[in-house]
């Protein structure tokens, strides 16, 4: 992964020691184990989710494009019951439209399928219940700043932060060029989503030892 500034994506990262609030979950592990058993009720362990929200201005080319490549990924890890994928716009410029045509067609020579996308605007409660909420450009992120209550503003970030090969800042805007941009905007996808599966993948780890 390209290299952070100091204490960059701590505010997020479980650290390698286990926090007192997760070690906690030891505790009553057993018991609230064998009274979910035996109620036939899932375990504490089993209900906790990581959520990651991914976000551009319409929610129909780019958020969509990494919604599908990160739940891709997240199958392909075995995740899925453990992690939860969605996309959203800041604006209502697309409110239940399907993914653009050329970002489907892009998607989906690469094996992804993203046709079952509907454009939604981010809604406030959407900030509490998400752990990363991923923005596409610096001009959302400072959409998104200025919607979010400032308890939860530690899990806006940009996407490309997570990147390991590509050293640009954020994903552009494919929507006004040619159908080769909806291919580099799968590139940075692609690395970026790779970045935040090993982020998501230790969480999830951490907690299940809990």
């Amino acid at each position: 992964m390209r290299p952070h500034s100091s204490g960059e994506l701590e505010d997020w990262r479980i650290p390698d020691q286990l926090p007192p609030y997760i070690a906690a979950l030891r505790k009553r592990r057993l018991s609230e184990e064998k009274g979910c058993l035996i109620a036939g009720f899932p375990s504490q362990s089993d209900l906790i989710m990581t959520k990651v929200l991914f976000i551009c201005t319409g929610n129909i080319c780019r958020s969509p494009s990494a919604e599908g490549v990160f739940r891709h990924l997240v199958d392909e890890a075995g995740l899925s019951g453990q992690v939860e994928v969605d996309s959203a716009a800041t604006h209502n410029f697309h409110l239940g439209e399907a993914p653009d045509a050329r970002a489907q067609a892009a998607a989906r020579k690469r094996g992804y399928d993203i046709s079952a996308c509907v454009a939604r605007q981010i809604r406030p409660e959407d900030f509490r219940e998400f752990d990363l909420i991923l923005s596409m450009d610096w001009e959302n992120l400072s959409a998104l700043q200025q919607m979010c209550p400032k308890v939860y503003r530690h899990k806006l970030m940009l996407l490309m932060r997570f990147a390991n090969e590509f050293e640009e800042a954020t994903v552009p805007d494919p929507y006004y060029g040619g159908v080769e941009g909806f291919g580099k905007v799968l590139d940075y996808i692609e690395d970026a989503c790779q970045g935040v599966l090993e982020v998501v993948r230790k969480r999830v780890t951490q907690y299940q030892a809990a």
